[in-house]
């Protein structure tokens, strides 16, 4: 039977689309971005698609590694301690289809201090709320992390703000151009997501805490967490961005969006059992959750989740917590608080 010319080129047009959605669908994953002098293995390499893949590394820094399969590893000799980091181009081919990414991986000499700078320091530096001024001021404390909130506006671009509004506007429904020439409380411009993740990639000391807000619709709310994730990964900043949010459905959608990710619950309605359930990495709730529910600290470290309290600003409070053993301590009063781990 003789096909027709406009059935050839409709069958040419879904095998194009197939193979387009294949290429599309198909992106590299890897467990961990960080080595170390005791820790030269950095993870192993996966992609978004099925079946199994061989992987090739490219770029200058290519010749620094040893790949054993999907098994990435830094060579002992290219550990040293000036070493902030190496960048890697990793190739994947399954099948017809074909995927490249670059990655950044991060010598690991994070503070693990258990001080989260709540919103940066600003609060005893004269710093705005959520400014990059305020990540610089806790890096240069040496805090462990620097929190900080993320919301979209009109022109799907994130931005940094803990509130819904700033300075009368609503950020959903106003321009990036408009927010971006709003000056904060110390003079400096509202930051994008992207302005502010560059801001702490020159250094591999301090965490960046990303919070992404909960915001008027579930659509909307996980439109924000793919372009949070999409930035990310463009900026090859994920061995410095832990996750958290109040939204349920952005914490599964960051899991599904990288497996990989280091993702925290906020909320304060789930048992540990629950997050553990839905592999979640961490456990972070306010501290009054925790006083009423003592055991649940227990549980989340025998459930292997990290633990942290939110926002801890009373002496007493940070001692109590400090007693307890927890991974991380969010506070407005980070000065006081790496006082504390000193003593």
């Amino acid at each position: 039977m003789k096909l027709s010319k406009s059935i050839y080129l409709f069958i040419a047009f879904i095998i194009i689309s197939i193979t387009s959605f294949a290429q599309q669908k198909m992106s590299i994953l890897i467990s961990n971005h960080t080595f170390s002098s005791g820790k030269p293995e950095v993870g192993t390499l996966h992609i978004v698609s099925t079946g199994n893949a061989a992987f090739k590394l490219k770029g200058k820094d290519a010749k620094k590694f040893i790949l054993a399969g999907n098994k990435l590893s830094v060579k002992k000799e290219y550990i040293k301690p000036d070493v902030k980091w190496y960048d890697v181009t990793v190739e994947a081919k399954t099948g017809s289809s074909k995927a490249k990414e670059s990655f950044r991986i991060v010598h690991d000499q994070f503070i693990t201090n258990k001080v989260i700078a709540h919103r940066g320091a600003w609060k005893n530096t004269g710093a705005a709320e959520n400014s990059i001024a305020a990540l610089q001021h806790a890096i240069r404390l040496g805090c462990q992390g620097s929190e900080f909130d993320v919301h979209m506006t009109a022109d799907s671009v994130p931005v940094i703000n803990h509130d819904p509004t700033i300075q009368g506007l609503t950020i959903a429904s106003s321009s990036s151009d408009q927010l971006g020439k709003l000056k904060l409380s110390s003079g400096e411009n509202m930051p994008t997501l992207e302005a502010y993740i560059k801001a702490g990639l020159g250094q591999n000391n301090t965490k960046l805490v990303l919070e992404i807000k909960p915001t008027t619709s579930k659509e909307r709310a996980l439109q924000l967490t793919r372009k949070v994730v999409q930035t990310v990964k463009e900026l090859k900043a994920q061995a410095w961005i832990d996750y958290i949010s109040f939204d349920y459905n952005i914490c599964l959608e960051l899991n599904r969006l990288d497996p990989y990710a280091r993702v925290a619950y906020l909320n304060g309605d789930k048992s540990p059992a629950a997050l553990a359930a839905n592999k979640l990495w961490g456990f972070d709730y306010h501290f009054n959750v925790f006083k009423k529910n003592e055991h649940w600290i227990d549980e989340a470290k025998q459930k292997g989740l990290t633990i942290n309290a939110w926002t801890v600003n009373d002496e007493a409070m940070l001692k109590w917590f400090l007693s307890k053993d927890i991974d991380f301590i969010t506070t407005n009063e980070p000065e006081l608080l790496l006082k504390l781990v000193k003593d």
